[in-house]
C-alpha cells in the first residue's frame, strides 16, 4: 500500500488536503487545545483508509487525470486542485459549525434578556468571546454530538462519501447551487437558534412587562431592583424544567443537519 501511496502522491495530497480541511472547521477538532500535530496525523489517517477507494480512472476525480503530470513534476494546476479539495472541505465542516452556532446564538439571545450580557467567557470550542449561557448549551450540544456517535458517522457517511460526488469542478460548475445552499444554511441557523430561546426569551418578556406595570402601579415597592434576582432563577428554572426537550431538540437538529449534506452529496452533481 505504501508504494502506491508514494506512486500516486499527488491523489494522496488531494484527498489529506480535503480531510485536514474539515478537521480545521469542526467544532470539537478545530480547537486550539487539540494539537496541530495530532490533526494532521488525524488527516493522514483518513486519507489513508479512503485513498484505496479513490482513483483517476473512474469517478469523480477522473476529471483531475488531465491536470496532474503523469511524471508526477509541479505545476500551477494542481496547485488550484489542492486549494479546491481545501474548500470543499472548509465547506463541510462550516455547516456543522453552523449547526453549533445556531445553539450558541439561542444561549446568547436569552442571556441579554437574563441580565448575564456582561458576563462572557472564552470559548476554547468556538474560539470566541461567549456568553455564559452561550457556552453552556454549547457544551450539552457537544456531549449530544459526541454521545449520538455523529462524529464517526461525519467521517464515514459524510466525508468519504463526498469523494463520490464532489470535486473542484463541481463547485466552478455550481457556483449558484452552492451559494443557495450556504444562504440556506444561515437561514437555518437563525431559525433554530430562535426556536431554542423563544420560550425562555417569552417568559423573560412576559416577567419584565409585568414588573414594569406593578413599578408603575406602586413605585414605593422598587420592583425593578429585585426584576434581576427574579429573571435569573425563572431562567435557571425554565432551563431545569426544559433541558429534556432541548436535548431531543438538539438529536433532531443534528438529524436535519446531516440528511441535509447528504442531500446535498447527493444531487451537487445534477444541479442547476
Amino acid at each position: 500500500m505504501l508504494e502506491k501511496i508514494v506512486s500516486n502522491a499527488p491523489v494522496f495530497l488531494l484527498i489529506a488536503a480535503r480531510c485536514f480541511a474539515t478537521l480545521m472547521t469542526l467544532p470539537l477538532l478545530s480547537a486550539k487545545t487539540v494539537p496541530r500535530m495530532a490533526k494532521v496525523a488525524l488527516a493522514g489517517y483518513m486519507a489513508f483508509f479512503i485513498f484505496g477507494q479513490v482513483s483517476l480512472n473512474s469517478g469523480v476525480y477522473s476529471a483531475y487525470r488531465s491536470y496532474i503530470s503523469p511524471t508526477g513534476n509541479f505545476n500551477l494546476d494542481f496547485v488550484f486542485l489542492v486549494a479546491g479539495e481545501v474548500l470543499i472541505g472548509l465547506i463541510m465542516g462550516f455547516f456543522v459549525q453552523i449547526i453549533f452556532s445556531a445553539v450558541s446564538t439561542a444561549g446568547q439571545f436569552f442571556s441579554f434578556q437574563m441580565g448575564f450580557s456582561a458576563s462572557e467567557v472564552y470559548d476554547s470550542l468556538s474560539q470566541v468571546e461567549n456568553p455564559l449561557m452561550g457556552q453552556f448549551f454549547n457544551f450539552i450540544a457537544m456531549l449530544v454530538f459526541l454521545q449520538n456517535n455523529w462524529l464517526q458517522r461525519l467521517f464515514i457517511e459524510g466525508l468519504q462519501q463526498s469523494f463520490y460526488s464532489l470535486n473542484t469542478f463541481s463547485i466552478l460548475n455550481h457556483t449558484d447551487y452552492m451559494g443557495r445552499f450556504m444562504l440556506k444554511s444561515l437561514t437555518i441557523l437563525f431559525r433554530d437558534a430562535l426556536m431554542i430561546a423563544l420560550p425562555i426569551m417569552g417568559s423573560l418578556f412576559l416577567i419584565n412587562v409585568t414588573v414594569g406595570i406593578l413599578s408603575k402601579a406602586a413605585p414605593q415597592m422598587n420592583l425593578l431592583s429585585e426584576g434581576f434576582p427574579i429573571l435569573m432563577l425563572t431562567s435557571f428554572f425554565l432551563i431545569f424544567i426544559l433541558i429534556p426537550s432541548f436535548m431531543e431538540f438538539f438529536t433532531s437538529t443534528f438529524t436535519a443537519g446531516f440528511e441535509y449534506i447528504g442531500k446535498m452529496l447527493t444531487d451537487f452533481g445534477g444541479a442547476k
